[in-house]
């Protein structure tokens, strides 16, 4: 990718990072109800899209089997997904996949739930939908999912489907983005949604409150490189639609980072002293144009490592 496309986010892309209503707490407490928010379908095959809008990117697949949708954005956005969705097929969701829980990818949940779609996930995710949840690194409280919006078959390693003339593997990841993180296979169209264990274009939110780790994110990236080759169209959780190339340089800067901020823990630095050293410098300008700013960024790493 170029330096200029990871800098110059386009509006919707930039909307969609996760937390991004961190810096207006108001707006971070709602459910994502905005009226300006538009769904951007880019399509990657004759049934598989890529639906974009305010939250982490979503997956469609639409065929004579019914609607595979993989997540679905904040609570309050569904009406729109819905008529995103029925731009490409009259057929209502069937199955709902969540990548894991945050509120961002699984806050229309029990809007789907009530419209018959069957909800899955790893265990972990009903378990933490199921519960109040509290994210440390921003000091913020998520109340429970109602029953109508909990996942109602969950998995420990992995599921497959069989829809739409695809063979769909769905599997769990060892803690990366959170415990519950789930990569998407469309084996048949070469097409793998990651779900928040790859954010395209800037530093990823680690969510180390839910089990969250750095080397579960640079695990995760090694398992979906190999799955995937040149020709592979990947959905991130976050940012545009990617490639091959654009997630092995993500995976070398995570790699890298977890190794400059090791090394300075072995030396005996404090997190103040380990944020202050600027470990990201070198990766700043191509990578820190997100809503993760460096220091912020380095402080989750570190406190993912502990």
């Amino acid at each position: 990718m170029k330096l200029s496309s990871k800098l110059k986010l386009p509006v919707w892309i930039a909307a969609s990072c996760l937390l991004l209503a961190i810096e207006a707490p108001a707006s971070f407490a709602q459910d994502g109800q905005d009226a300006q928010v538009e769904f951007k379908t880019t399509k990657l095959t004759d049934n598989l899209f890529m639906l974009q809008g305010k939250g982490g990117n979503l997956g469609l697949s639409v065929g004579k089997d019914g609607v595979f949708l993989i997540d679905d954005d904040y609570k309050g956005l569904s009406d729109k997904i819905m008529a995103a969705i029925a731009e490409q097929t009259k057929e209502p969701v069937r199955f709902l996949v969540n990548t894991h829980w945050h509120f961002d990818h699984a806050g229309g949940n029990e809007a789907f739930g009530e419209s018959g779609a069957t909800i899955v996930a790893h265990k972990n995710v009903r378990k933490r939908l199921s519960s109040d949840q509290f994210i440390k690194a921003f000091d913020k409280k998520i109340p429970a999912t109602a029953e109508a919006g909990l996942p109602i078959i969950t998995f420990d390693q992995n599921i497959g489907f069989h829809l739409n003339g695809d063979d769909i593997d769905v599997f769990h990841v060892a803690p990366a983005h959170t415990d519950g993180d789930a990569l998407v296979h469309f084996k048949t169209s070469n097409v793998l949604h990651t779900g928040d264990t790859y954010f395209n274009g800037f530093y990823p939110f680690i969510d180390a409150s839910s089990g969250g780790r750095i080397d579960g994110m640079i695990a995760a990236a090694d398992t979906a490189l190999a799955l995937v080759n040149d020709k592979t169209k990947i959905i991130p959780g976050h940012g545009g639609l990617s490639n091959k190339a654009e997630l092995q340089a993500y995976r070398k800067m995570l790699a890298s980072v977890r190794d400059t901020v090791q090394g300075l823990i072995d030396s005996g630095k404090t997190r103040k002293q380990i944020i202050a050293a600027k470990p990201t410098l070198k990766f700043d300008k191509e990578w820190g144009g997100g809503f993760m700013k460096p220091d912020q960024w380095v402080g989750i790493v570190y406190d993912s490592m502990q």
